[in-house]
């Protein structure tokens, strides 16, 4: 029986530790290892055509799972590559471990073909990136390594030199056991007991909520019960606390709807809940303010706090709710729950003016339109820019949908690899990528990754020929849009010639169909819908020293445009308001 070497002992650590994929490109300094996937039951190689979709798509998968994904990329030039999907993976604390595979030991330091130094160029996006200097070294570091992502929730990387890879693994490596998931965090008593007496000390608690409520939806709609608070939520929070909510006073920030600004602003506190919302702008500093997070770095780096509470969001309810007094009024709520209503009674005319027979096609009602067609529990991935408004405002959450985005590090081309991560887990599971011209351009190559692969992900193309959300920027900002204009072939075309199924929309008759036919259909699709590039109008109380980079950091009021399924949300809630 053949010695093992140090790219077998890595691929099995990785299997070890639950890792089913392994998403990049070969080459040179990486080929050991992915000749050790080749020979390794249990583990595939998932040829994707740029590194940083393979970044992206492992991300999604952590996402989607919870657990360890896992991406590499050749030496210098491909690993360099991963850098921008690891950057969106790390701020999305999804549990990734990356592969920099380096030049020969021998010739590091000597500014070598293709020499870079990944063990310093990933510091920034990782909570562990070591370098592999020898056989012996490897095994301890590479358990290290996948523990800090699982446990710290977010990238790892190890660096590993093709020579050593490739060299006789060490007899009797100790092997550890691995920690693969994360335990929950439940705060201290004297956390617990200062809670309790703000709580009950305050006349008007109002929740906001993001993407750490995940798992806690029961949790909160008792706590929002017994004490009476109006909930609101950031865009990651969407998936998580908007449906089923009684309570529920939209969204606040950039593409906000309804009552959640000032839900936060009248109360007498407010709770942040699992929420690294980073739009201080949009937050009160006139009102008490607790934080519950379950990383304690993010306690108070986006406002002056009362009370800061390490935990998590579902543990630490479960011990404070059966503890507070359970509130008898529901003025506040009341108030707040008609006034999201009234907000969005205000916004639906964007909506509602001929949609269905405007040219070219309101993005509003394609948006609207997949909500519809879309399965129960369909996994979205969107891209950054407009096509954020239009999931934030249009995907109708339902506790077994998922949607994906670039919502905290913003990075454009995220919805198509963030795709093939998604559907690898699951091949009979609805995926559907909600891209902008701009987005899938960038990154258009691996639509040859789905056909490869054989992946039915569904590629909805809002195609409105423009950057939409820089030129939106611009206009705010005063200035003339300028080198946004994207002159686009027929997308449609270009998918049929790659072997999959392609469909161009251009009226809004045809649209239902072209979706039907396209989520029928077996494998990779991508329907082509020509938009409206000028759907938004732009509120005149923006001025343009409200933009700060994605945020227009003053208003509470950002986009005019319709907001799908939530005024009939917003209505529903409105009847359980006790009439005088």
């Amino acid at each position: 029986m053949a010695k093992q070497n140090v790219a077998e002992q890595f691929v099995e650590i990785l299997g070890r530790a639950g890792v089913q994929r392994l998403y990049g490109v070969v080459g040179d300094s990486l080929n050991p290892v992915v000749d050790a996937v080749r020979r390794t039951a249990g583990i595939d190689w998932v040829h994707v055509r740029h590194e940083e979709a393979a970044a992206f798509a492992a991300g999604a998968e952590a996402q989607i799972t919870g657990k360890l994904a896992a991406c590499a990329g050749s030496c210098g030039p491909g690993n360099l590559h991963l850098i921008n999907g690891l950057y969106d993976a790390h701020r999305s604390m999804a549990p990734v471990l990356a592969l920099a595979s380096h030049i020969p030991t021998s010739e590091i330091g000597s500014g070598y073909f293709q020499e870079t130094h990944p063990d310093r160029l990933f510091q920034e996006c990782s909570h562990y990136n070591e370098m592999i200097s020898s056989p012996e070294q490897m095994p301890r570091l590479l358990q290290t390594a996948i523990q800090h992502a699982v446990g710290r929730r977010g990238v790892s990387v190890v660096t590993l030199p093709g020579d050593i890879a490739a060299k006789p693994a060490p007899e009797k490596a100790t092997e550890h056991a691995l920690v693969t998931s994360r335990p929950t965090v439940r705060p201290g008593d004297d956390e617990i007991d200062a809670l309790v007496r703000m709580i009950d000390d305050a006349r008007k608690v109002t929740l906001f909520c993001g993407s750490g409520t995940a798992g806690a939806h029961a949790e909160v709609m008792e706590f929002a019960e017994r004490v009476k608070a109006p909930v609101g939520h950031a865009l990651r929070g969407k998936e998580w606390i908007q449906y089923d909510n009684p309570y529920d006073v939209g969204m606040s920030g950039l593409l906000g709807y309804g009552a959640a600004y000032e839900a936060t602003h009248e109360c007498d506190l407010l709770i942040l809940l699992g929420t690294d919302f980073p739009y201080n702008a949009f937050l009160p500093d006139d009102v008490k303010i607790v934080q519950v997070d379950v990383r304690p770095e993010h306690l108070g780096r986006r406002s002056k706090l009362d009370l800061a509470i390490w935990g998590d969001a579902r543990e630490t309810l479960r011990c404070v709710t059966p503890r507070v007094r359970e509130k008898k009024s529901r003025a506040f709520l009341d108030k707040m729950l008609k006034k999201h209503a009234d907000a969005l009674e205000g916004v639906v005319k964007a909506y509602t003016r001929k949609v269905e027979k405007h040219t070219p096609i309101h993005p509003e009602y394609v948006a609207s339109v997949l909500d519809e067609m879309a399965d129960d529990d369909a996994v979205f991935t969107v891209d950054t820019g407009m096509c954020n408004v239009w999931s934030a405002r249009y995907i109708t959450p339902n506790g077994k949908r998922r949607i994906i985005g670039s919502f905290s590090h913003g990075s454009m081309a995220n919805a198509l690899p963030q795709a093939i991560g998604a559907q690898l887990t699951d091949r009979k599971r609805q995926v559907v990528s909600m891209s902008g011209d701009g987005g899938f351009t960038m990154l258009m190559g691996d639509f040859l990754t789905l056909v490869q692969q054989d992946l039915p992900v569904k590629i909805v193309l809002f195609n409105n020929s423009s950057l939409g959300m820089v030129e939106l920027e611009m206009m705010v900002a005063g200035l003339p849009a300028h080198g946004t204009a994207n002159h686009n072939p027929d997308f449609a075309a270009i998918a049929r010639a790659a072997g999959a199924y392609g469909v161009r929309v251009e009226k809004p008759k045809e649209l239902a169909g072209a979706l039907k036919d396209a989520f029928r259909h077996k494998g990779p699709a991508l329907v082509d819908v020509v938009t409206d590039p000028n759907a938004l109008s732009i509120p005149p109380k923006i001025k343009a020293d409200m933009v700060t980079g994605f945020a227009l950091s003053a208003s509470k009021v950002v986009l005019d445009g319709g907001v799908g399924k939530m005024l009939q949300m917003a209505r529903s809630n409105l009847r359980n308001v006790p009439r005088p």
